[in-house]
């Protein structure tokens, strides 16, 4: 017969002392995490608001989700939300790529012109939309001053047009990101080892056939990161939608979070806003997972 393992008194303490380290993190992990995520999932079962208490919870098993496949807006939020992201990712890795090579190819002041880049991505997304809401006014904001001025008699209507809001808050989010993605960038290109420009300068290559075959596939590992945090933010977008066009003009910047929010904290229906929660986290779970299998085949560590 097998014995069991008999641990000594110092394995023992060292044991209790490695799950003490662990035990806030475990903790934080339930109360933070599972807990909401398996009380989003009852809610979602169920038909709830506020005032009435835990007393006044019903269960209606699927019907929150039936719903969700009759609602409009819910549809015209998750075509936003797939637009947002996919005016803004490429752009985001394009410009990016792009803005870290040329701060990359600086003799001088790499370091000024990475802090000026990033500034934007910590400011508050609240004090940057109230002032891109000024400059995108369409009576008298300055960009419409500019156009009116270059000779455009009726300028587009910005944030009150409902063809062109959802395109001046993607505009805000790639400005406001851009300098994460050109100080990612940075670092990455700057690691990659010099020994495999001058082999392909002895080869004969050129610039872009040096970028395409050797800097991409080497910073493909920094690609894949910032397509995955970024397809994350772009599903998580509020603030800015928030203070620029509260969804509107009728629905047309309205994106799941934002939909999210008017359902649950406007309308109370925190059963119905649990259902909404719980499709987007699996859209995002589904997106990351199909990224995550595909970098296989193009990702080079």
């Amino acid at each position: 017969m097998n014995k069991k393992p008999r641990w000594s008194k110092k394995t023992k303490r060292e044991m209790v002392k490695g799950y003490l380290f662990i035990a806030p993190s475990f903790i934080g992990f339930i109360g933070l995490s599972l807990f909401p995520l398996i009380m989003t999932l009852v809610l979602s079962l169920s038909k709830w608001d506020l005032v009435s208490g835990l007393g006044g919870m019903e269960f209606i098993g699927m019907e929150n989700f039936a719903k969700l496949l009759r609602d409009n807006t819910f549809k015209i939020s998750f075509k936003n939300n797939v637009l947002f992201a996919v005016w803004s990712m490429p752009v985001l890795l394009v410009m990016g790529f792009i803005g870290a090579a040329m701060i990359n190819g600086l003799r001088r002041g790499k370091s000024f012109f990475k802090v000026i880049y990033f500034l934007p991505y910590i400011s508050s997304s609240i004090a940057v939309a109230a002032v891109w809401r000024v400059i995108f006014q369409p009576t008298y904001g300055p960009v419409n001053n500019i156009l009116r001025g270059l000779g455009m008699a009726n300028p587009p209507k910005w944030l009150v047009s409902p063809d062109w809001a959802l395109f001046v808050i993607t505009l805000m989010f790639v400005w406001q990101q851009l300098g994460y993605y050109i100080l990612l960038y940075t670092t990455a290109l700057a690691a990659v080892p010099n020994d495999l420009y001058e082999a392909a300068q002895i080869d004969g290559a050129g610039k872009i056939q040096t970028m395409l075959k050797i800097t991409v596939p080497m910073v493909t590992p920094t690609t894949f990161f910032l397509s995955v945090t970024g397809i994350i933010a772009s599903f998580k977008v509020f603030d800015s939608i928030q203070v620029l066009t509260q969804g509107g003009p009728g629905n047309s910047s309205s994106v799941l979070v934002y939909y999210l929010y008017k359902v649950s904290f406007q309308q109370y229906k925190f059963g119905y806003g649990a259902a909404i929660s719980m499709i987007l986290f699996l859209v995002v779970f589904l997106i990351t997972a199909i990224q995550w299998k595909g970098q296989k085949s193009w990702v080079n560590y």
